[in-house]
């Protein structure tokens, strides 16, 4: 409902306070339980059809909303539109961008259309859902504007960045951040392309979203509005995980992971999957098919933190030394492509299919009054299980999480890597070992590059399996609005300013020979929490690749040591240090070409010197003079 007080809140932009004074019906929803009932549209159906008229065509059916007992499960009607299009951003404005800006790839000024917009905004009803963007606890205020026949996306909006009534909201509540959803202009103007505008100013974000799938703005637009206004601020946004370790001894660690798309961030919220008999695997060799394992007797206790998004803010940050984090969402957007059969992921089953309240389906098969079940994913056209099945799921219902979502200093630091198979006779980068530890001038190169890396499934070109592909800085680059050399200097001043947190690169999938999967990153999780993330530099030993920093001599995990051709490939029989060489130049060589980028004027000088390391093949010592590791003594 609305009232005139309900306007006496906002400070709202000249021409959006228009927009909606002009607007058929204003609709603010004034708790979960409304906006949830608005999914079903005006005659509250069990099945719903979000349809718009498309001048010249007619009537368009852009996905349909199902009334399940657990929530609303929603479909859309074109393969394309159940996942992101990574190449959707535009940028709206004149600030500085390495982004394609909207006039250049459209010939004319993108105010126009935002006249347009607004203009058909006016004409339907509405929904405004204030929101905080980063989370009621720590974000920016926000505010979305969208038809109330797409109510679905003001649900998922909620589930992810948390609902607040508009008798919560304080007076004169001033948006950051604007989210405007205009389903039909993605026919009318982009030839049925999912597009997403960023327009920019020093005190105002606005995302027009020109499609009703989520992922490009009501998800990962709240992620560029965040590192946008950390531009603005000095802290970035970093893509990663993080979880909160208990070990049996009752000592507490906390682990954020970083990586680009398949590197293992979900993998870190994750226990370690045993045999029937208890037993870990640890790898199985490509080759000779021969398994290796380790007993683990009491595993360590995990309590999640964040899943995707992770807010490094500069509020939090203190003398301490350590890198302080909270979560930048209070949903999580979960992708269920990995749960194909009842007992494939209990707790998310359990959440999903017993909510305390509503939870939000997409790209999952929807029964009217019947409850959804995260294992059975929509098909395509083509009769195939649809590969991007969600739900989103409020943090709050998440197995032993960190509660309150306070900041929490991170301990350990990783970054994870897919890796091809690697040996002799066919030589490929996979020839990380199980656990390097890392300067912070290598940890930032890393994360420069982001090589999504083997088999990744977010890459669907033809260069291969081995490829290696860069998802750009901090893996978060497709994301960001702003310039590449702006957040690499930015996430430089983050490692700088943290050397009590401990930087390590953790491979997946292979080491050299050996087929691992994530086995890797869950024993160095399990090694490390038991050690209280203390690494003594006697069992350290330099790499023969010098981007891996350190390798360890050895590894014990419950009196057991993991064998050292996992922990030095180079020791392994079927890749030997020639292949191990081969690989490392294989690497290093992508290195050096992809850092070309960034050695530009207004990269920081030390940016400039580590990048030189890089370029002269220096050895590990030279990256310890420039950012030394007093934390491994």
């Amino acid at each position: 409902m609305i009232t005139n007080s309900y306007f006496e809140k906002f400070h709202l932009p000249k021409d959006l306070m228009e927009t909606i004074k002009k607007a058929r019906s204003v609709c603010f929803p004034e708790s979960r339980e409304e906006l949830h009932e608005l999914c079903y549209g005006p005659s509250h159906s069990d099945k719903y059809d979000v349809t718009y008229m498309i001048a010249g065509t007619g009537l368009i059916k852009e996905a349909d909303v199902v009334r399940a007992k657990n929530g609303p499960v929603v479909n859309f009607m074109e393969d394309y539109m159940r996942k992101r299009d990574p190449d959707c951003m535009r940028i709206g404005d004149d600030l500085p961008t390495d982004k394609p800006r909207f006039a250049d790839v459209y010939g004319y000024p993108f105010s126009n259309l935002r006249k347009e917009t607004l203009d058909w905004l006016a004409k339907q009803q509405l929904i405004l859902l204030p929101f905080y963007a980063g989370g009621r606890y720590y974000g920016y205020p926000s505010l979305m504007v969208c038809p109330q026949n797409a109510a679905f996306f003001a649900f998922a909006l909620a589930g992810m960045q948390g609902f607040i009534t508009i008798d919560d909201l304080p007076d004169d509540f001033t948006p950051r951040s604007i989210l405007y959803v205009a389903p039909p202009f993605r026919h009318t103007h982009f030839n049925g392309k999912q597009v997403v505008v960023h327009n920019r100013s020093a005190k105002l974000h606005e995302v027009f979203a020109y499609n009703l799938y989520p992922g490009p703005s009501a998800k990962k637009g709240v992620f560029s509005i965040l590192l946008d206004i950390g531009e603005h601020e000095g802290w970035v946004t970093n893509h990663a995980s993080a979880v909160l370790v208990e070990t049996p001894y009752e000592n507490e660690i906390v682990f954020m992971h970083e990586g680009a798309s398949g590197g293992g961030k979900s993998e870190m919220l994750e226990e370690i999957p045993k045999e029937d008999d208890g037993r870990v695997l640890i790898g199985t060799h490509t080759q000779t098919r021969e398994k290796y394992y380790i007993n683990v007797g009491e595993t360590c206790s995990l309590h999640p933190i964040a899943d995707d998004m992770v807010m490094a803010h500069y509020r939090f940050q203190d003398a301490s030394g350590y890198l302080t984090i909270a979560d930048a969402e209070e949903g999580w957007f979960l992708r269920m492509d990995g749960d194909t059969a009842y007992g494939s992921n209990p707790d998310y089953e359990k959440i999903s299919i017993h909510p305390s309240r509503p939870l939000e389906f997409l790209n999952l098969d929807g029964v009217p009054g019947a409850t959804c079940l995260p294992w059975e994913h929509y098909p395509d056209s083509n009769g195939v299980p649809c590969a991007n099945p969600r739900v989103i799921i409020p943090r709050e219902m998440v197995h032993s999480i960190v509660p309150g979502n306070r900041p929490q200093e991170v301990n350990i630091r990783s970054f994870g890597v897919r890796m091809p198979p690697s040996t002799s006779k066919e030589p490929t980068y996979g020839v990380m070992g199980m656990l390097q530890i890392i300067p912070p001038s290598l940890a930032w190169v890393w994360r420069l590059i982001s090589p999504r890396g083997f088999k990744n499934p977010s890459i669907n070109d033809n260069s291969g399996l081995n490829a290696l592909k860069s998802e750009g800085v901090g893996s978060y680059w497709p994301f960001c609005t702003g310039k590449k050399v702006t957040q690499a200097n930015l996430l430089l001043e983050q490692f700088v300013r943290t050397p009590n947190t401990l930087n390590i690169l953790i491979p997946n999938q292979h080491i050299g020979a050996y087929h691992v999967g994530f086995v890797g990153e869950w024993l160095s999780r399990e090694f490390l929490s038991r050690r209280v993330g203390q690494v003594r530099k006697r069992h350290l030993i330099p790499a023969r690749c010098p981007l891996f920093g350190y390798s360890l001599e050895e590894m014990k995990i419950d009196g057991q040591y993991i064998r050292q051709t996992f922990l030095r490939p180079e020791l392994q029989s079927r890749l030997g240090e020639k292949g191990y060489d081969e690989g490392a130049k294989i690497l290093t060589d992508y290195f050096k070409e992809q850092l070309q980028e960034f050695d530009v004027e207004e990269l920081s000088p030390l940016g400039h010197q580590i990048i030189q390391l890089v370029m002269n093949d220096a050895p590990l010592e030279e990256y310890l003079l420039l950012t030394p590791m007093d934390i491994v003594r």
